[in-house]
């Protein structure tokens, strides 16, 4: 299990604006690079985002699921990686003052990355979490202007 946060320094419901926002996840999800559909009532229960995400020539189609939300405080998903499997994203928002901690809980669920998991592929999901969290937040205080 690898669990990342940052302080976005705007409210819960500026956080949630971009969490909604299905074709933005390309700007913040490390590895994607693009987003070739959003299903209409993104982030409803059962809706998905389908992408393009890899590294350089290395590339592969998948698909996030929404499996749990609720508005302004938590978006559960699960990606469909293809062979690498599927892994379970909680996306905590925590009010935090004026501000939000997001928090980021990602884990393998399913397939090749749960059999295989261990604590190296843990440092690695922490290394992209990381800088994801931080896109995420440079995206929301881009948008959200105090």
């Amino acid at each position: 299990m690898a669990i990342v946060n940052v302080l976005i320094q705007r409210p819960p419901e500026q956080v949630w604006d971009v969490l909604a926002d299905g074709y933005a996840y390309a700007e913040w999800v490390v590895g994607t690079q693009e987003i070739r559909a959003v299903d209409d009532g993104w982030p409803e229960v059962g809706s998905s985002i389908h992408y393009t995400a890899g590294i350089g020539p290395l590339s592969f189609t998948g698909r996030t699921t929404v499996r749990r939300a609720e508005p302004g405080r938590q978006l559960g998903l699960e990606a469909d990686g293809g062979p690498i499997g599927t892994a379970r994203i909680v996306i905590d928002l925590i009010h935090w003052g004026e501000d939000t901690v997001v928090e980021l809980d990602e884990s393998p669920l399913r397939g090749a990355g749960y059999r295989l998991h261990n604590s190296v592929s843990d440092a690695v999901l922490l290394v992209r979490g990381r800088p994801m969290v931080q896109n995420l937040a440079r995206l929301v205080e881009r948008r959200h202007h105090r």
